[in-house]
């Protein structure tokens, strides 16, 4: 059975966190070229889970862009790794303060995996939520 581990960041705070799967890899993306809610004062103290800021970010080109690129992706890869019967799958999304376009990220990827790949267990972090 494969397990996809997904993780959201903050590059400043916490880092890219460890793989401990004992594979050593997987995919990390960056979400800091992405608009950034986190600078507008309504949005501070929010974070990617708040409707509001799902609602900004689903608004945003860019993201919506960065999404289907890492959805292509990360698909293609679970097909090849349920293929190939792999047991663990990494991916990480880190930015600035690991609070807004990460979580954002991680979560969507949670939905898009859910949708297709009901097979696969998926495991979600927010290493600044906790």
């Amino acid at each position: 059975m494969l397990t996809v581990k997904i993780f959201s960041f903050s590059y400043l705070q916490t880092g890219i966190p460890e793989d401990d799967s004992g594979n050593g890899g997987g995919f990390v993306f960056d979400c800091r070229y992405i608009f950034n809610p986190g600078k507008y004062l309504e949005y501070k103290d929010k974070t990617g889970l708040d409707k509001d800021v799902v609602e900004l970010l689903d608004s945003k080109p860019d993201m919506q862009k960065f999404l289907s690129n890492a959805e292509s992706l990360i698909g293609e890869a679970i097909d090849k790794y349920l293929e190939r019967g792999f047991t663990s799958l990494y991916v990480a999304f880190g930015c600035t303060g690991g609070k807004h376009r990460s979580v954002y990220s991680a979560e969507k990827l949670l939905e898009f995996i859910e949708q297709n790949y009901p097979q696969v267990t998926v495991l979600l972090t927010h290493t600044e939520l906790r």
